[in-house]
């Protein structure tokens, strides 16, 4: 591959007509990371011997899994056919649904993106939702057809599939290899052509977007911003328009992806900016940032607030390490803001804290990071998500989780969010996924087929989807179904909070809210699990759940009996009654005062439920 050198003096301002500013978007594992990779490397932004294989998943966790979590910038310098050298900011973005968010900021600081497509798998749920997206920022797309070197590669069909399905033109759609770097020049040259440059007046006051923010342990918060009009510099005093505060820069720079100090950035460009911020607080995704003196008036649209979807609990299993864990989360918060935190307590389980987030994989994500880097050893609860409950005396209450639940004679009317889902299968499975929606109690609103495949909508709740709906879809259809879901509001529902009471004795982290009439199968499912789990003990172990008074399903879990008559040797019957009647006295006192140990698999038995 042929590498072109970037310009030594990459200070120089640049002018807007050689800038441009584009993201790649795709499904997951369509190759987003790779062509990134390719494109840095073409360019010569990393010399040989400094490339890896996903150069900008910088986390060990995105490497181990294959995935983007955070969307990254790099700034690169083509030198093009034409003989001009451009800039262009790249964003590489994260695929899975649970990183929308990420993908949103970065669109908004672009004016065109990559459409990834797979040449095998062709379009999928979030490559739709990717570029709905995009075109709601009104951007020029540039479909790049990847991995055509496969033996299942067919790029005509895809072709065909993006414009029937996207309604884009895609006759003059790039052909690659990221992997193999078959195509690379191309894209570029794409790039150049069609993505138009930005605009804005480098003269007028300074209007600049805080597009990302993350935590350095060397250079403290550093800010990722796209500039729109003006000149931000070294020494500038600036003020953040949202959080209204005032801050000193004492740097200026960007990504290649290595750091480079910059003396100014212009309209149009995209870098960094540090200014000895202590916390990501601080910095609020979407801010607009001004100068202190003859600053812009208004400021810029910004972006939606990042709402968590999905709650629970986390909580030491040794009750020591809770300072551990409240420093460990407090360090992770500073490099994902999406991700909140406040303390609870529990009977069963000690001093914990009750967290949002994105979904069931930024859950995961975080939990293995906490474990990973902070060597913490952490029980989870049950998720749950956020509903709104209209009491009777007037008032509205937001229920977080479930264990806080009012008394139900006060609730007047209980509501739960819902989804709207995108679900791309082939044909065979069809059948399965229709009855996997039906029993989580989805409504259909469409059934097309695109390109020889599926596309299937469903309202669904979203307390069906976050226990292990996307698993199970995984499962019945061999990994081949797509999934994608936006909020669209909440509705009424009948729900009832269900208890688990192991030795008569309610465990709050095993309770739940679930719909009436999937109360008794969901219980039963439950008990006869944590039947299996909970090892047994010296006395005879309840296991129930319940809806308020009223027992729904029952198991018992029975004693471990000790021989205590093994020592008699013949004799009179009486004396080995005697011992007898001596061990059910100390049983029965063991069940009334004697403690249960449930073990960490019992508290993940409950996200597991619907596996068998």
């Amino acid at each position: 591959m042929t590498v072109a050198r970037r310009p030594a003096n990459g200070a120089r301002m640049t002018e807007l007509a050689l800038i441009r500013n584009f993201s790649i978007i795709a499904h997951i594992d369509h190759g987003k990371s790779t062509l990134a990779d390719r494109l840095i490397q073409f360019t010569g932004g990393l010399s040989e011997r400094e490339m890896s294989a996903q150069v900008l998943d910088n986390m060990d966790i995105e490497r181990e899994r294959g995935i983007t979590i955070k969307a990254q910038t790099v700034r690169l310098d083509y030198p093009a056919n034409d003989g001009k050298t451009y800039q262009l900011n790249l964003m590489d973005t994260p695929g899975h649904v649970d990183f929308a968010y990420e993908v949103s900021r970065s669109l908004a600081a672009c004016e065109g993106a990559l459409l990834v497509v797979d040449a095998a798998q062709g379009v999928e749920a979030q490559t739709l939702a990717n570029v709905y997206q995009s075109i709601e920022h009104d951007h020029e797309i540039v479909p790049v057809i990847n991995k055509i070197d496969l033996p299942a590669a067919e790029p005509e069909r895809v072709k065909a599939q993006i414009e029937d399905v996207i309604g884009l033109d895609a006759s003059q759609a790039v052909m690659t290899s990221a992997k193999a770097g078959i195509g690379i020049a191309e894209v570029l040259e794409a790039i150049v052509t069609r993505i138009p440059p930005p605009k804005g007046d480098r003269n007028a006051p300074l209007k600049a977007m805080l597009v990302d923010s993350w935590y350095d342990p060397y250079l403290g918060v550093v800010i990722l911003v796209r500039i729109i009009d003006g000149v931000i510099r070294k020494g500038l005093q600036v003020r953040f328009m949202a959080g209204d505060t005032e801050h000193l820069i004492d740097r200026v720079g960007c990504m290649r992806p290595k750091i480079e100090q910059l003396p100014e950035l212009g309209p149009g460009e995209i870098g960094f900016i540090t200014a000895q911020i202590k916390e990501v607080a601080q910095a609020r995704v979407g801010d607009t940032i001004t100068t202190v003196k003859g600053g812009a008036v208004h400021a810029l649209p910004g972006f939606k607030e990042v709402q968590p979807v999905v709650f629970c609990g986390l909580f030491p299993t040794d009750a020591a390490d809770f300072e551990k864990l409240r420093d460990s989360i407090g360090k992770l918060r500073l490099n994902d803001a999406s991700f909140s935190f406040e303390m609870e307590t529990s009977a069963a389980l000690g001093f914990g804290y009750r967290c949002g987030f994105l979904g069931l994989l930024h859950l995961e994500i975080i939990q293995e990071r906490l474990s990973r880097e902070y060597d913490l050893d952490l029980i989870t609860t049950a998720p749950s998500v956020v509903y709104r409950l209209s009491m009777t005396d007037g008032s509205e209450v937001t229920l977080h989780n479930p264990s806080d639940m009012p008394d139900p004679v006060k609730i007047d009317t209980m509501f739960e969010p819902w989804i709207k889902a995108t679900i791309y299968t082939p044909d065979e499975y069809l059948g399965s996924i229709l009855k996997l929606c039906q029993d989580r109690r989805g409504i259909q609103t469409g059934l097309t087929y695109v390109g020889g495949r599926a596309q299937v909508n469903y309202e669904l709740p979203l307390n069906e989807v976050v226990f292990d709906f996307y698993d199970r879809l995984k499962s019945i259809s061999r990994g081949y179904a797509s999934f994608d879901y936006e909020q669209i509001g909440l509705r009424e529902g009948d729900l009832v909070k269900m208890n688990i009471l192991v030795n008569n004795e309610p465990v709050d982290a095993l309770s739940m809210i679930v719909h009436r009439s999937q109360a008794d199968a969901r219980g039963r499912g439950l008990v006869e699990r944590l039947k299996d789990l909970i090892p047994r003990h010296l006395f005879k172990i309840p296991i129930q759940a319940a809806i308020g008074a009223k027992v729904i399903a029952r198991e018992t879990i029975a004693a471990m009996r000790k021989d205590v008559t093994a020592k008699c040797y013949g004799g009179d019957i009486s004396r080995k009654k005697k011992l007898l009647d001596k061990q059910k006295e100390g049983k029965k006192r063991m069940r009334e005062y004697g403690s249960v140990q449930i073990p960490q698999e019992a508290f993940i038995a409950a996200l597991r439920m619907g596996e068998e």
